[in-house]
């Protein structure tokens, strides 16, 4: 049985990033709609039939996150979709929170779903193939926001999930996630960030989560999308790092960026503008969803002859991301 400490080590390995597939069936309608294909189980397969099977992909991409459904699926000839994975050296993993519901008496903030029968599905998802899960809390900036009852219930289900997931032999990917959303400059994310981070490794202790068997997907720390006066990408870069260095234990081996709202230029950019930085504690990567597949998406668009199209612009994506981890990437 391979460790927890060898999968998450193989997760960052040098150049290498993590996909994020694990849209629900809400979000990847959204991304269907957009590029005018009807979000069917058929459709949904085949697009991410069409990344897994790019070649070449897994020299840049370490592991994909999948969503409950793409865990159970088919790809076309009757392989199970995890075994393509595999076949190519990727890590399969598997986004395990059931999203967010409203935080009671606490307007405008949600907290996740998804601990009641955790350890059962944890256990399923292992015999499926999954080897490493992914759990989301959500944090907004305003000026009441994010509250103390906000920080507290999100930092406790991250660390009661990331438990039940090593418990269950499953690396947990620990996100929480400061929303880029509102009018804030990057000073408050910066604050917020912090004060998110101490919190949910505060909780990581108190459930006796071993930090050497994990990996963090936090947003970078970055000014609201409309905010009056936009950070430059070395001011985002230095404070992210300057963040983490002051609240990330050194135990972790790996921190992996969501993408959060940004544009694929920009956030290959912030990566490798930190790695840039110097030799961290942790290796710094990625995990991103959007910024990996809006190009592949629009070069597809449902068409089986834009396939070879669809995967040179994924390829083209994770070739970019790879390099920005090594802190090599030329725009």
């Amino acid at each position: 049985m391979t460790s927890l400490q060898e999968i998450a080590k193989a997760l960052v390995a040098p150049g290498k990033g993590i996909l994020a597939a694990d849209e629900s069936s809400g979000t990847i309608k959204k991304r269907f709609d957009s590029i005018k294909v009807e979000s069917t189980e058929e459709n949904r397969r085949d697009y991410r039939e069409m990344l897994f099977r790019a070649k070449g992909a897994a020299s840049h991409i370490s592991g994909v996150i999948l969503y409950d459904e793409t865990l159970r699926q088919k790809a076309a000839d009757g392989t199970p979709l995890v075994k393509v994975l595999e076949s190519q050296g990727v890590i399969p993993g598997i986004k395990v929170d059931k999203g967010t519901k409203p935080l009671p008496f606490h307007e405008g903030e949600v907290v996740t779903e998804g601990l009641d029968g955790l350890r059962e599905r944890l256990q399923e998802y292992y015999k499926l193939g999954a080897r490493f899960t992914k759990w989301r809390g959500v944090y907004s900036i305003s000026d009441t926001m994010p509250s103390a009852a906000s920080i507290t219930a999100n930092a406790h289900a991250l660390a009661r999930y990331a438990a039940l997931a090593q418990e269950a032999n499953l690396v947990p990917i620990v996100e929480p996630e400061v929303l880029m959303d509102g009018d804030h400059g990057i000073e408050a994310c910066e604050y917020v960030t912090e004060e998110v981070l101490r919190a949910v490794f505060s909780e990581l202790a108190v459930a006796e989560v071993d930090l050497t068997g994990m990996l963090l997907k936090p947003n970078m720390v970055i000014h609201g999308e409309d905010a009056a006066e936009p950070a430059s990408h070395q001011e985002v870069a230095e404070r992210t790092v300057a963040v983490f260095r002051r609240v990330v234990p050194a135990a972790v081996p790996g921190i992996v960026f969501l993408s959060g709202g940004q544009s694929d230029e920009d956030a290959t950019i912030h990566l490798n503008l930190m790695n840039k930085l110097g030799p961290q504690p942790w290796a710094l990567s990625f995990s991103y969803g959007r910024a990996l597949q809006a190009a592949p998406l629009k070069a597809w668009s449902g068409k089986k002859e834009n396939v070879a199209a669809g995967q040179a612009a994924y390829l083209e994506r994770a070739k970019a991301n790879g390099a920005a981890a090594l802190g090599k990437y030329a725009a």
